[in-house]
């Protein structure tokens, strides 16, 4: 028995030839832009300063990952270390001219649901600021989406039990 091979007819050639062309197109701007959310040049606006933050996890950050306040790009996560009691070490550096006060948050977010993890700085009311080389007093660690979902089946597990 023989396999017969199927043939396109020059229109659907192209139409397949416009549909991989189109793919390719999203998927290459899809990308660019998930990188340029990483890359916050450092020679584009000059000097940084150091801050620290302290996390029980920091699931999904890399180095590199930017630091947003107002959702504006006002630096960067530079390095991350343990310390002696397995906490996540952030050293983030900010840009000159940006002060933060010292009761401001940093929480580890994500953008949109599966998007790419990065710092949210919420700013504080106190009039003293952060110094260089300072730390933050209030940090949120990211959310694990796989936790979420486990609490919300588990919630509605206990729903369902109650109900009958």
């Amino acid at each position: 028995m023989m396999v017969q091979q199927e043939t396109y007819s020059k229109e659907e050639s192209r139409y397949l030839k416009i549909g991989f062309g189109v793919a390719a197109a999203i998927l290459l701007i899809v990308g660019l832009w998930t990188l340029d959310g990483r890359n916050v040049s450092h020679a584009e606006s000059g000097r940084y300063y150091p801050l620290m933050a302290r996390f029980n996890r920091t699931d999904g950050l890399l180095v590199g990952d930017v630091v947003r306040l107002a959702g504006m790009n006002v630096g960067k996560v530079v390095d991350a270390k343990l310390d002696d009691n397995f906490k996540a070490v952030l050293t983030l550096e900010i840009k000159d001219g940006i002060l933060i006060p010292d009761d401001s948050s940093a929480s580890i977010v994500s953008s949109g649901l599966m998007g790419p993890k990065y710092i949210e700085i919420e700013p504080g009311g106190s009039m003293d600021m952060i110094p260089t080389g300072g730390e933050f007093a209030y940090t949120q660690d990211a959310m694990v989406i796989e936790e979420l979902l486990d609490r919300i089946v588990s919630i509605g597990k206990a729903n369902r039990k109650a109900v009958k």
